[in-house]
């Protein structure tokens, strides 16, 4: 079924684009190209104590549908975007369940995480803590087999 609406972004418009082979077949999630897959799209920032994360997440509902979690050094974001049950003709919009995860720094602060959503944009902010000077100490050696061994021994 045409609409009227066509998407090209080919390298060789002399070549048929392979999207459009499938581009009837129902959206099974086990069905789609790597290129249909979503991803969270992030902008990553640091400065003033902060590490910022921004994900584009139009669409959902941040009370119900978005889920942030730090475990250790790792910050993931999760998303559900349910279809509605409107019929349309044509839709490029993304459905179903997203996640993005993100290394962090090692010296953050994971119970000073803060998350704030507006215009279809999740802002997440991360303290960064100060690294801890690092002392210099003299360690001991010992002498293995020594004078202390031998008298233990006795």
């Amino acid at each position: 079924m045409s609409t009227g609406m066509e998407r090209r972004r080919s390298f060789f418009p002399e070549f048929p684009d392979v999207r459009d082979w499938f581009g009837d077949l129902p959206r099974f999630p086990m069905w789609r190209t790597a290129f249909e897959r979503h991803v969270i799209p992030i902008e990553v920032t640091s400065g003033e104590g902060r590490y910022v994360l921004k994900a584009e997440l139009p669409g959902v509902d941040p009370d119900e549908d978005i889920t942030i979690t730090v475990d250790g050094d790792v910050l993931t974001v999760s998303a559900e975007h349910e279809e509605s049950s409107e019929t349309k003709d044509h839709s490029e919009f993304r459905y179903g369940s997203f996640e993005r995860a993100v290394r962090l720094p090692e010296v953050i602060d994971p119970e000073d995480v803060k998350a704030e959503y507006a215009d279809g944009v999740l802002t997440v902010s991360v303290a960064v803590r100060q690294p801890q000077e690092s002392r210099a100490r003299t360690v001991p050696v010992t002498r293995a087999g020594g004078a202390d061994e031998a008298e233990s021994a006795t």
